[in-house]
């Protein structure tokens, strides 16, 4: 409880202009509702018993009564309308906050934290875990402004009757033994429930994400069992919760209600020997009935406050997450395009290290090729080179300047990586290149040629304004792979970076697009990570990597002749195609000699 009243302290703090509102028009409805008891009583004893007993009312009485009932009725509903309305919105407006700061924080860890925490996760962090947070919020105005009701309850009763009084207040102890049973049975149970929600969320999304693999391999029946399996888990872990409260509700209910009738059996008996008065005794019993409704109001916040914590925990757990990255105040010096430096540099994913003191250097205006066998570190180098991560030791400079020297957004506006995994918005062509950059038609059809692209868009049935599909599912695979170069392109990098960038593109293709970007106007240092030896041999240098080191650099010719490794990786796909025609060739051999035997 201690920590659910503080997270509710961070939203009072937070909203504090709107929440005073929202509990200033509960304290309304709260002070109303109890007046309303005060204008029952008085109407009793002066209105509905006169005309009982004398068969007669005066007109001043009835208005005097009508008024009272109505007046207080009328501030009652502007209670219930501004509590409504304002607890809505610090509640409405603490969530939006919690996620705008979720996803900002998202965006500045680096992509080494994303690589340790599944996408399900984080996108339950950022919605269910944010309402969660806040949940309380919605009844918590009305709460504290009923407390103003339960007291003035209190004091109206203590003052009519003290005997009533004391009986009633009876119930308050067996409240709290009820609340605190309630809230050590329901944490863990609503715990569990918080957590399983985000597993069925990483479930589904890395289903659909893999759709593709799930429908070629036949595996959708096995998929939707490992859904199954944990949607009824959270199933029955929000039925454990909703029994739990299911208990505890009318229980809460009772405890009140059964304090009214206590009350009403002393107080007849009071009424008997002529202690009280029948309005009296109605004021009170009603008063005391009023009393259920700020217990339960009460009720609903503690019921709300387990949920509350776990779902603040796991928000904070993204916020107060380590890692992010630090950044000067540098810009990269010099003209285009851009130098880099790259220097005795180490990187590992958690206890493996894929890279082992890396150096090497790239002449602005130079285009080197990162070759190396699967495994070898070249797309784990490709995204230090643009600071999505940075190395466990060593450095990366641009221009001479430190990357971690540089202002943040200096990388970006500098380099441009094409990863091997191309991702397409559901949007335009346009759109899908500019990337909301304020870009004209031209310069976008500029790149679109540089990336060999502007003749299949052309053909397209909207031309640029042709949405592309979800990942671009309308498009090829080659076609794809050159919109994300295009899109690189017209931001103009100084560095440009093709991870495998051009894998799906037939050799043709990509030597107008290597050679395209070597004669633009505007070139780029250009760094790309190639298999093919046509596309190797269009580079003024090659760096070999292989277990994470550099074992040599130099030209593609210069590597052919003198480093064995390269030389076997990079003829690997010719030797198996000699080996395969060699084998064709004996066997067309051994048909025709069977042949002349036979013939003979």
């Amino acid at each position: 409880m201690r920590q659910g009243l503080g997270v509710l302290g961070v939203a009072v703090r937070t909203e504090k202009a709107v929440f005073a509102i929202a509990v200033l028009a509960s304290g309304v409805y709260g002070g109303m509702t109890v007046a309303s008891a005060w204008a029952l009583g008085w109407a009793t004893e002066n209105a509905v018993l006169p005309a009982f007993e004398a068969g007669d009312i005066t007109a001043g009485a009835l208005w005097t009564a009508v008024l009272l009932i109505m007046g207080t009725a009328v501030l009652k509903a502007i209670g219930v309308a501004g509590r409504r309305i304002f607890a809505g919105v610090v509640q409405y407006r603490m969530q939006a906050r919690s996620r705008r700061e979720v996803t900002k924080q998202y965006l500045r860890l680096p992509l080494a934290w994303h690589h340790r925490h599944p996408t399900g996760q984080l996108l339950s962090n950022a919605s269910a875990d944010a309402e969660a947070a806040w949940a309380p919020l919605a009844p918590l105005p009305m709460a504290v402004g009923v407390i103003v009701m339960l007291f003035t309850a209190a004091i109206g009763m203590l003052l009519t009757d003290p005997v009533l009084a004391l009986v009633g207040f009876l119930i308050f102890p067996a409240i709290a033994v009820l609340n605190l049973v309630y809230q050590r049975r329901l944490s863990p149970l609503v715990t569990r429930a918080q957590q399983l929600r985000a597993e069925v969320s990483e479930i589904a999304h890395e289903s659909f994400d893999g759709a593709l693999v799930v429908k070629t391999l036949g595996r959708e029946a096995l998929e939707t069992d490992r859904f199954r399996r944990r949607a009824y888990e959270l199933r029955d872990a929000n039925i454990a919760v909703g029994r739990v409260r299911g208990l505890f509700d009318p229980m809460l209910e009772a405890v009140p209600t059964l304090g009214v009738l206590i009350v009403l059996a002393v107080g007849a008996l009071r009424l008997t020997n002529g202690a009280i008065n029948s309005g009296e005794l109605v004021q009170v019993a009603y008063l005391f009935t009023l009393l259920a409704f700020p217990i339960r109001a009460l009720g609903w916040v503690l019921a709300e406050l387990p949920r509350s914590v776990v779902g603040w925990t796991r928000v904070q757990s993204v916020l107060d997450a380590s890692g992010s990255m630090e950044y000067g105040a540098a810009e990269p010096g010099g003209v285009r395009p851009a130098g880099v430096e790259v220097e005795d540099v180490a990187y590992a994913y958690g206890d493996s290290e894929v890279l082992h003191g890396v150096s090497f250097d790239v002449a602005a205006g130079r285009t080197v090729a990162l070759v190396g066998p699967t495994g070898s570190g070249k797309s784990t180098l490709t995204q230090l080179l643009v600071r999505l991560i940075d190395p466990g030791a060593g450095e990366i400079r641009l221009d001479g300047v430190g990357l971690r020297e540089l202002a943040y957004g200096a990388v970006a506006r500098a380099a441009a990586l094409v990863p091997q995994q191309t991702f397409l918005f559901d949007d335009t062509v346009r759109g899908n290149v500019t990337l909301g950059l304020d870009v004209p038609d031209e310069e976008v059809w500029a790149a679109l040629r540089l990336a060999q692209a502007d003749g299949f868009v052309a053909r397209l049935a909207e031309g640029l304004g042709t949405r592309v599909g979800e990942r671009g599912t309308t498009l090829s695979g080659g076609q794809r792979q050159r919109i994300a170069l295009a899109r690189a392109i017209v931001r103009r990098p100084r560095l440009l970076i093709l991870d495998d960038a051009t894998s799906s593109v037939d050799p043709q293709v990509e030597a107008k697009i290597l050679y395209g970007l070597r004669d633009s106007a505007e070139s780029s240092t250009t760094i790309v990570v190639a298999y093919r030896m046509a596309t190797i041999a269009l580079a003024d240098e090659v760096v070999f990597l292989e277990r994470g080191r550099v074992e040599d650099r130099g030209t593609h010719e210069e590597l052919l002749a003198r480093c064995e490794g390269y030389r076997n990786l990079v003829t690997a796909y010719e030797r198996e195609e000699a080996e395969r025609a060699a084998i064709a060739a004996d066997a067309e051999d051994l048909n025709e000699d069977e042949a002349e035997g036979v013939s003979a």
